[in-house]
């Protein structure tokens, strides 16, 4: 049996992108016969992020990052984040001379760029040294590997992500408990001011805006649109597949995304996807087919009504956890 050891700062009880990929990952590992020790911040002292305090830094973790990996002898290290935990993990790799792979899920300058514009030049500085030491930089999309070269990135292999289609999959009987206006547009997703949530609540459209999801932003975006959309929180299992099946068209506003796992979520529910000409929706949709691209979010929205639940559908099934677990494992690093 191989062994794996996974650093990062992202994980439960957090529900992101981040944490829902290597849990698919890890699930993936396991299946191709990989012991996976998973590193994360509950295993250390931590603080909270300044921007997401609900992001845990670890500190004072070289240490014992040293002593796990001496003790486990791994065939590989993969580090999933950049944040300290997964800093001091480098450090020690570095130090050792022992080779590991990174990837680059969170497109923090730009993230950044929204909260802290100052932040932006010396956060990408920061991610080109982190990454400058990695065997492998796995990315999501053809897209980011593009744009991360051009930045002076090296190394870099694309992994795309993938989606449970037969769990994402359209309810048809939830229709006959419509309890909303239709057509019904919908945001799912981490509700913070990087998401551009704004945009689509903004937009005239008809029927009803619903948003999915929970975060800092929610508060006040519930306030100020009060009687104009639909908060209904963070939904997860059978709660969230019905909700999705009431909807018609997935509105995807955020412009810092490398990939928007949910927008393949939406697709595999037979939902089309309105989006701007960014990183992550032009690598899935295909425009006018199962969902549009426009720099104007309403005509974007609105035509998505025209559009084939089937061919969205047919689009997520190009998109498998099998495919990605299997090329994640073939770009792993040697120890």
């Amino acid at each position: 049996m191989k062994k794996i050891i996974i650093f990062t700062d992202s994980w439960l009880p957090i529900i992101n992108g981040v944490v829902r990929s290597l849990e698919k990952t890890i699930e993936i590992l396991k299946k191709n016969d990989f012991k996976v020790v998973l590193i994360h911040p509950g295993m250390f002292h931590s603080v909270p992020l300044f921007f997401y305090p609900e992001v845990r830094l670890s500190v004072f973790a070289q240490k014992k990052i040293k002593k796990i990996i001496a003790q486990e002898n791994p065939d590989f290290i993969h580090i999933a984040t950049e944040g300290t935990l997964g800093l001091a993990a480098r450090m020690v790799c570095v130090q050792k001379k022992i080779k590991f792979s990174t990837a680059y899920h969170t497109n923090f300058p730009l993230y950044l760029k929204v909260r802290a514009s100052f932040l932006f030049n010396s956060t990408y500085a920061y991610l080109r040294w982190f990454h400058s030491t990695s065997d492998a930089l796995m990315v999501s999309t053809q897209s980011l590997k593009q744009d991360l070269e051009s930045r002076g990135f090296k190394n870099i292999v694309v992994c795309p992500l993938g989606v449970d289609t037969e769990f994402f999959k359209r309810n048809i009987n939830q229709k006959k408990e419509l309890s909303y206006p239709s057509p019904v547009f919908v945001f799912c997703g981490r509700v913070a001011v990087e998401k551009n949530i704004k945009e689509f609540l903004d937009c005239d459209l008809p029927g009803t805006k619903l948003v999915i999801g929970d975060g800092p932003q929610r508060q006040e975006l519930e306030k100020e649109y009060a009687g104009r959309a639909v908060f209904v929180g963070y939904k997860k299992g059978e709660e969230l597949i019905n909700l999705l099946s009431i909807c018609d068209v997935f509105v995807f506003p955020s412009c810092t995304e490398t990939f928007g796992l949910v927008m393949l979520e939406a697709l595999s529910c037979g939902i089309p996807v309105a989006a701007h000409n960014v990183m992550g929706p032009r690598d899935i949709v295909t425009s006018g087919v199962d969902g549009f691209i426009d720099d104007d979010l309403k005509i974007a929205a609105l035509a998505c009504l025209n559009l084939s639940p089937e061919k969205c559908h047919e689009k997520a099934l190009q998109f498998s956890w099998e495919k990605s677990g299997k090329i994640f494992i073939n770009n792993l690093i040697k120890k």
